[in-house]
């Protein structure tokens, strides 16, 4: 069968989207992985379903680079919201449900795409100094001096596969502080098991353990390999948050199509 597909990145993290709003798509665990491979496929850190559901304006089914179903995708939300939009669903804001549950989004004056994301009332300290906490996906958050040198696949991959994390798997972020509302994150992601140039749900938890503000507003500025984004959020207490936006560019690359 031949597919017609779309390419989106938001601040690199890409992924490959299909219109499958008449329920004719039906991909294997095998060539989603294909699909998103590098160099046998289209190359991609996922892939989406854009799908119709009653009561939303879409529903978003997200893969992993692997083929597997996954957890919420931050980034890759922000980027089915355009591609919604590029597809003639064309309003100034969005209801649609993920895995995580329901969402919003809509175009702020830059263009840029804002998420609600879930809110957060658990975050669990690790090794005394780092954190673990969900935030549609899971994720472990190391606060480092400098980030830049890390050889992230190395010490990502070390914790994602220590015992505690195994089976499960976990996303890993590296974080430098560069201001008291600035920060640089570069992220380990499991199911594309390495790391990405962003990562939308890590970026989210990162800023709300960075936050500036004890309690209240919140809004953190936050650098990644693939450019640019914001969070934005209302700490009620070191555990506990909620009114989470991520915002940020998201982008159309390419489009074309392939047999399977």
């Amino acid at each position: 069968m031949i597919y017609t597909f779309y390419k989106y990145q938001g601040t690199g993290n890409d992924f490959i989207i299909l219109d499958n709003r008449s329920g004719s798509v039906a991909l294997t665990t095998e060539q989603i992985n294909f699909l998103c491979n590098r160099r046998f496929g289209i190359g991609a850190d996922g892939l989406m379903l854009l799908n119709t559901k009653k009561g939303y304006d879409f529903e978003m089914l997200y893969y992993n680079a692997d083929g597997n179903e996954s957890s919420m995708c931050g980034n890759g939300g922000r980027c089915l919201t355009q591609f919604a939009f590029d597809r003639g669903i064309q309003q100034k804001e969005y209801k649609f449900i993920a895995i995580d549950g329901e969402h919003d989004a809509f175009f702020a004056a830059n263009q840029w795409v804002h998420l609600k994301m879930k809110d957060v009332n658990t975050v669990e300290r690790y090794n005394q100094a780092d954190y673990i906490l969900n935030t549609g996906s899971p994720h472990y958050v190391k606060p480092v001096q400098h980030v830049q040198p890390l050889d992230v696949y190395k010490e990502g991959h070390a914790i994602r596969y220590s015992k505690d994390f195994e089976a499960k798997g976990i996303n890993v972020n590296f974080v430098e502080q560069l201001g008291s509302s600035n920060i640089s994150v570069r992220t380990y992601e499991r199911g594309v098991e390495n790391e990405t140039l962003s990562c939308g749900t890590g970026v989210t938890a990162s800023a709300l353990i960075f936050a500036p503000n004890k309690t209240g507003f919140n809004r953190v500025e936050v650098t990644t390999l693939g450019g640019n984004l914001a969070v934005e959020f209302n700490k009620i207490s070191d555990t506990t948050y909620n009114n989470i936006w991520l915002c940020g560019p998201a982008s159309f690359v390419f489009c074309g199509q392939i047999e399977l």
